[in-house]
């Protein structure tokens, strides 16, 4: 069954994410584990389009979309807002030399690539979608 809400970018409804997709998540005889994994992997998502992409900016809005077909697990952002933002350039950082400098940050996208099975983005006109996936039997 999918299921859909649409926020503004504030860093405030990053909660409502959270609950949302916990909510639907509860309902799906997960360990807390996977459904908590679940969760931070789609904040981290929905987190990056409202700072990086939408600089915060409450007239933009996002979609998110959660689905489970076959014991898979799939979950949507889109955001509609033209920005120079470009997530499908991601490049793992090196650790190592983050520990070397000091650096903080920069590693949310590493930890979704980490918990997910696949994750994708597109763009069409003026819309970016991310596409997170996950198999669970």
């Amino acid at each position: 069954m999918k299921q859909a809400i649409r926020i503004s970018c504030s860093r405030r409804n990053l909660k409502v994410v959270r609950d949302f997709v916990g909510a639907y998540l509860a309902g799906q005889q997960l360990s807390e584990v996977v459904v908590n994994q679940l969760i931070l992997a789609v904040d981290e998502v929905v987190a990056n389009f409202i700072i990086h992409a939408n600089a915060e900016d409450e007239k933009q809005f996002l979609d998110v979309r959660v689905d489970v077909r076959d014991h898979e697990f799939g979950f949507e952002i889109e955001d509609g807002a033209i920005s120079g933002y470009s997530p499908g350039s991601y490049q793992e950082p090196d650790l190592r030399e983050f520990v070397r400098v000091g650096k903080k940050g920069g590693m949310g996208m590493m930890l979704v690539n980490r918990i997910m099975d696949r994750v994708e983005y597109s763009t069409t006109g003026e819309h970016t979608i991310c596409r997170l996936y996950k198999t669970l039997t």
